[in-house]
């Protein structure tokens, strides 16, 4: 049987406290993050945002926000850009488009593959870029058009395309260790 996004929305209202997606016509439970997974992003997403938002050029989003593809899926990556000529107003609703760009940081629990899957799949609907963000190696791989880049302490990450400017050393996304 597959299921829709009506259905998913019933089954979040039974059951707030869960983060589901739904892939396939099936709804995928997901677990909460690891701690130094969901701090990575966090800072991510404050990096991109501090950038972006000042100078007006679109929207950046964390891991709640759903996002209905054309495929008829509802997806949450766990970092989210949308340019502001194609999302406007945010809505109280999904937003009923494909992000910009995607990233997604991977928890102790997550599979690579799984994660690379779920990039690809929003790059072949639209997405410009997406990053696999691995704490535990200390890497990104940023996947754009049809190209993989392996990123690592001491490089810079840029995205010319689009988000010219924007530069952001890798060193710098790592949680901090105080001492």
């Amino acid at each position: 049987m597959s299921l829709t996004v009506q259905d998913l929305e019933k089954m979040q209202v039974a059951y707030p406290d869960y983060r589901m997606e739904l892939v396939d016509g099936s709804i995928i439970v997901m677990s909460p993050s690891g701690y130094e997974s969901e701090e990575v992003g966090t800072e991510f997403a404050r990096m991109l945002g501090n950038w972006v938002r000042p100078r007006k050029l679109g929207r950046v989003v964390g891991s709640s926000a759903g996002f209905r593809l054309p495929n008829t899926d509802l997806r949450a990556p766990d970092v989210s850009f949308v340019r502001a000529d194609r999302l406007k107003r945010s809505t109280e609703d999904y937003a009923e488009l494909v992000p910009d760009l995607v990233v997604e940081v991977k928890s102790k629990t997550d599979s690579l593959e799984k994660l690379r899957t779920k990039i690809q799949e929003f790059i072949s609907l639209g997405s410009q870029v997406g990053i696999l963000i691995n704490p535990k190696t200390r890497t990104l791989e940023v996947y754009n058009s049809g190209e993989k880049l392996i990123l690592k302490d001491g490089d810079i990450l840029t995205l010319p395309n689009l988000l010219p400017g924007w530069e952001v050393a890798i060193s710098d996304i790592w949680s901090p260790v105080f001492e």
